[in-house]
């Protein structure tokens, strides 16, 4: 079996950052906890942007539970695709748009 940087079993840990910081552990989960609760979106939708939010932060423990939390909430896998395109787009689109900085430095430093 090959080692990899992410040990999945660490997802399993998140509830440990409490351990040296107890305070501001409990806050955060009790924000994040919060955050998911049904209100203007459903806890869901929740679930399908914080997949897709996983993916364009590269974030490996975010993507497995994200993904699993989508399955348990029927979100289906056409569904889970989506919303990974979605994210890809608004992030290529975010470094392109940023080429706009690199025209105007060009063209005042061509003159």
């Amino acid at each position: 079996m090959s080692k990899t940087y992410y040990d999945p079993a660490d997802l399993r840990k998140f509830g440990n950052i409490t351990e040296w910081s107890e305070e501001l552990g409990t806050k955060f989960f009790d924000y994040y906890n919060s955050v998911f609760q049904d209100g203007a979106l459903t806890a869901r939708e929740k679930s399908l942007i914080a997949l897709a939010v996983s993916h364009t932060e590269k974030c490996p423990y975010c993507i497995d539970a994200y993904s699993k939390d989508g399955l348990q909430r029927g979100i289906t896998k056409e569904e889970m695709m989506e919303a990974v395109h979605v994210g890809a787009a608004i992030k290529s689109g975010a470094v392109l748009v940023h080429g706009v900085q690199m025209m105007n430095k060009v063209n005042k430093l061509d003159g």
